[in-house]
C-alpha cells in the first residue's frame, strides 16, 4: 500500500497504531497484523522458511522483523535495515501485583526505563501486555481505564510547587479500585481483559505487563501544527518504518536491496534480551535469509558489508524555556525535518559515510532534515544504532522525529515529520549506500 499521501493521513494512521499498541507485544502484533493486511507471509522460527524473493515477517514477544527479498537477490545481496523499538519507559506490573492498605485497592509495579515520572500523575491509565498460561498459550490483554497515580495535594505539601520529590517505591503505587486487597484480584481483571477468549485466571503461568495512558493522540496548535501521544519514542519510528516497508513492497524492482524492518523490544532497558538489538534477532533472521539464498558463508560476509542500516529513534527538538540544555550551534525544531543524530563518543553510530548517505537520500525524497548533537556538559542517551554496528559491523546511521518531553506519559512532536521520516525510509529501502566498485 502506498504512503498516506499527506502529513495529516500519516499522523491519523500513526494515532491509531499507537492507540493500538499500549504495549510492546501489541505493536508487534498490531504490525503483523497490518503487514499481512498489505501481503507479507508470517513465518514461524521453528518450522523450514521459504526461500527466495518475497514480502516476510516473524514476531518474537515483543519485536517484530519484516523483509522484502527483491526478484534478483542473490547470496552476496546486501540488506538495508530500519530500526527501531517497539517498547516506551513505563511502569511494569511485579508478582504479587494485588496490593493496597486503608481501604484502597494498589498495584505493585516496578519502574520500566526512564519515565518521566511525575508526568504520569493524576491520568487515567490502563494495564496492557501478554498472559502465558501453564500449558504455554499466550493471550494479549488491555484493560480500559483502571488506574491512577494521585498526586498529593497542595494543602497536604505546601512546598511542593518548590520542588516535587517522588519516590519511586513508596510514591509510585497506583490505586484502581476500593476494598481489601483479600478479596481482590489484579490478575483476574486482566484475564477478563483478553478479547475473543474465556482466561482462567488460576491457570496464569507468567505475565508482562505495563501501564500505558488512555488519552487518544491529539493534532492541535495555533495551525494545527503539533501531534501529543503516548510513546511517541519510538512508535514514531516503528509506523514510519511499516508505511515505508508496506509501500515498498507493493512497488518494489525486481533489483536492489533486500529491505529489512527491525523493530526491536528492551530498548528502553539495554536491549540486552533475545528479542533486544544485543540479542541474535536481527542477526538470526539474515543468516536465514542469505541461507535461503544459496549464501556460503563469504558470501553472507559480502552482503554485510554491502549492509546500511538507518536507526530511527526519537530525539530533542530545542526547548524553548530550557534552551540553555541545547548545544548553542544546533537548535532542532518541530516540522523542520528529521534529525541527523552525531555523538563524537559514538553514543550515535553515525560517521561521515553515514552522514553524507543521510543527506543524499533526504535530498533525492526532498524532505529537509536538522543535525542534532548534544550540550557538552548535558550526556546524550544511545539507541540501538551502536549495537547494531557492533554485533553486526554494518555501518549505521542515527536519525529520528524531534520530539518535546520525551519519556513523558505523553510526548510531542510535529505533524510534518513523521510522514518525512516515512518517505525518506521508503527510498532507503530501494537505493543502495555503495556505488558498484566504491569502497568507504
Amino acid at each position: 500500500m502506498p504512503l498516506p499521501p499527506s502529513a495529516a493521513d500519516h499522523i491519523q494512521d500513526l494515532g491509531a497504531y499507537v492507540s493500538a499498541s499500549p504495549s510492546s507485544f501489541h505493536a508487534a502484533h498490531e504490525g503483523g497484523r497490518r503487514l499481512e493486511e498489505a501481503g507479507f507471509t508470517r513465518l514461524d522460527e521453528v518450522q523450514p522458511w521459504e526461500a527466495g524473493p518475497g514480502s516476510f515477517f516473524i514476531i518474537r514477544d515483543g519485536a517484530l522483523i519484516a523483509w522484502v527479498v527483491p526478484e534478483d537477490a542473490g547470496p552476496a545481496t546486501g540488506f538495508n535495515i530500519l530500526g527501531a523499538h517497539t517498547d516506551s519507559p513505563s511502569f511494569k506490573l511485579k508478582p504479587k501485583p494485588t496490593t493496597g492498605a486503608h481501604g484502597w485497592l494498589q498495584a505493585g509495579v516496578e519502574i520500566y526505563g526512564g519515565p518521566l515520572l511525575n508526568s504520569w500523575l493524576d491520568r487515567e491509565l490502563r494495564l496492557a501486555g501478554r498472559l502465558v498460561m501453564l500449558d504455554g498459550t499466550e493471550h494479549l490483554t488491555a484493560t480500559g481505564p483502571l488506574l491512577r497515580f494521585p498526586q498529593l495535594a497542595i494543602h497536604l505539601d505546601r512546598a511542593v510547587n518548590d520542588g516535587l520529590t517522588l519516590d519511586k517505591q513508596r510514591h509510585m503505587n497506583p490505586v484502581w479500585g476500593l476494598g481489601s486487597p483479600s478479596d481482590s484480584d489484579l490478575l483476574g481483571v486482566l484475564a477478563a481483559s483478553v478479547a475473543g477468549a474465556s482466561v482462567d485466571p488460576g491457570q496464569i503461568g507468567g505475565y508482562d505487563v505495563v501501564i500505558a495512558d488512555t488519552q487518544a493522540p491529539a493534532v492541535f496548535g495555533g495551525k494545527g501544527e503539533f501531534f501529543a501521544s503516548g510513546r511517541l519514542d519510538n512508535l514514531s519510528a516503528t509506523h514510519a518504518g511499516l508505511a515505508a516497508l508496506t509501500a515498498h513492497a507493493e512497488s518494489a524492482a525486481a533489483a536492489g536491496p533486500i529491505a529489512v524492518l527491525a523493530a526491536f523490544d528492551h530498548e528502553e532497558i539495554g536491549s540486552n534480551s533475545r528479542s533486544g538489538a544485543c540479542g541474535p534477532i536481527l542477526e538470526d533472521v539474515l543468516v536465514r535469509i542469505s541461507d535461503g539464498l544459496g549464501a556460503t558463508v563469504s558470501q553472507r560476509r559480502q552482503a554485510l558489508s554491502a549492509s546500511f542500516c538507518l536507526s530511527a529513534d526519537a530525539g530533542h527538538a530545542v526547548h524553548p524555556n530550557y534552551p540553555e540544555r541545547h548545544d548553542p550551534a544546533n537548535h532542532p525544531v518541530l516540522n523542520g525535518g528529521p534529525l541527523l543524530k552525531i555523538n563524537a563518543n559514538q553514543r550515535y553510530a553515525t560517521d561521515a559515510f553515514g552522514a553524507a548517505f543521510w543527506a543524499r537520500l533526504c535530498g533525492e525524497a526532498g524532505v529537509p532534515y536538522q543535525e542534532f548533537v548534544s550540550n557538552n556538559v548535558v550526556p546524550c542517551g544511545s539507541t540501538i544504532g551502536p549495537l547494531t554496528a557492533t554485533r553486526l559491523g554494518i555501518r549505521t546511521v542515527d536519525v529520528g522525529v524531534p520530539l518535546l518531553s520525551m519519556h513523558s506519559a505523553r510526548e510531542l512532536c510535529g505533524i510534518e515529520d513523521p510522514r518525512r521520516l516515512a518517505a525518506v525510509t521508503e527510498l532507503f529501502f530501494r537505493t543502495a549506500a555503495l556505488p558498484a566498485g566504491a569502497h568507504p
